[in-house]
């Protein structure tokens, strides 16, 4: 792998020994008015995942999916604190309302639902164990270098599922290769730790769909569903197009982030570098901009001001032009696409948008402290911790 501090030694290590070792508080993008018909909870929870806390939060108040407002997916395997809106008539029902693995630290009244994406960033403080006896300083020097050019802006693992395939599932869509599909979705045997999960998988490559249904995990509804419909006999592609919309869309979304991180790759290790031709980003507001005499915008760059972008493609995405276009075209012809391929029916249609190559990293620090190296930074919506870890433990 390239690296931006590929002058910088890593500190090696690991993270997540435990959910305490990585904690993550989101950084509101307004404050609350005190009145309205929303009830915002500033909740804590450790060791599941968004989506579990919002499937307890809707049984436990017996309201339905869309009256339930989330800001960001925060990680399951950590210690998170995350904002969820609810609707004020709950209030009471809040009393009685058991939640595992998580707790309510504080309620507020708002006029609107919480909606994706309505939040300033995140605040990270993650204990990195077992690294260099020099990680400190290691980790000081690659942090300050950080600050000064950006972080790469790629994407988490936990953006590509839990066996690492979620980009696979999203090409393979895009292909209509829908039996390969199945046959992915289900899972290769020998990457599966779940001992149930695992003899489904094998159960479904020696044909044997009555075994594979019958040892599915109960939480794998989606794969469940879509061996029924195998069992129905309806086919391949009526199996996948079984499955939640939200869902074959995190996979579709996957393989964006994929080619996205090829994107990145290329241009390593000068992220800053403007070309003509480029579309830049202001990190200001977010606005985006064609690039035409590149020597003229460098500097504003150099101040992180904008940042060269790429694109997460879709149907109607910006297309730059000059060498970052060219090499945008030349992906999508390796990968037997073009932007008409992501103009999907029922509701999987992708437009895409244009994604920084780079984000500012904010208030970092490192120390060394008797549980391990403690690292504190901040970044701004949608960018991932990891692209700070990955720099540093190398």
């Amino acid at each position: 792998m390239t690296w931006l501090t590929s002058d910088l030694p890593g500190t090696g290590g690991a993270y997540k020994a435990t959910p305490t070792d990585f904690q993550v508080e989101e950084i509101p993008l307004y404050p609350c008015s005190g009145k309205g018909e929303h009830l915002y909870l500033w909740i804590e929870k450790e060791g599941i995942s968004t989506h579990e806390l919002l499937n307890q939060l809707k049984k436990g108040l017996r309201i339905k999916d869309r009256e339930i407002g989330y800001a960001g997916l925060k990680d399951a395997n950590a210690k998170t604190r995350q904002m969820i809106s609810v609707p004020a008539a709950c209030r009471k029902q809040l009393e009685q309302l058991y939640l595992r693995k998580s707790k309510i630290l504080q309620t507020q009244r708002h006029g609107n639902k919480l909606r994706l994406g309505h939040l300033a960033g995140n605040r990270f403080t993650i204990i990195l164990r077992d690294t260099h006896p020099e990680a400190e300083q290691r980790a000081i020097a690659i942090l300050k270098k950080l600050e000064q050019h950006g972080v790469p802006n790629r994407f988490g693992e936990q953006r590509y599922g839990a066996l690492g395939n979620s980009a696979i599932l999203g090409r393979l869509l895009l292909q209509e290769k829908y039996s390969a599909f199945c046959r992915e979705l289900l899972g290769d045997p020998k990457q599966i730790r779940n001992s149930d999960w695992q003899a489904a998988a094998t159960a479904y490559r020696h044909n044997d769909l009555n075994a594979c249904l019958q040892s599915l995990p109960k939480r794998m509804r989606d794969e469940q569903r879509l061996v029924r419909t195998l069992l129905d006999g309806k086919g391949h592609r009526p199996a996948v197009m079984s499955i939640q919309r939200n869902l074959l869309r995190l996979y579709l979304s996957a393989y964006q982030a994929q080619l996205f991180d090829d994107l990145l790759g290329q241009r390593l290790p000068n992220l800053g570098q403007l070309h003509n031709g480029d579309i830049a980003y202001k990190h200001d507001n977010g606005a985006c901009f064609h690039i035409e005499n590149a020597s003229l915008e460098q500097p504003r760059a150099d101040r992180l001001e904008i940042s060269p972008t790429a694109p997460l493609f879709g149907f109607k995405v910006m297309q730059a032009s000059g060498q970052p276009g060219i090499a945008e075209q030349l992906l999508l012809r390796e990968n037997g696409l073009t932007l008409e391929s992501w103009r999907l029916e029922r509701g999987l249609a992708m437009p895409g948008e244009r994604r920084p190559l780079r984000v500012p990293l904010f208030q970092p620090s490192a120390a060394q402290t008797d549980s391990g190296l403690k690292l504190t930074f901040s970044l701004p919506k949608g960018s991932y911790a990891t692209s700070v870890l990955l720099e540093i433990m190398k």
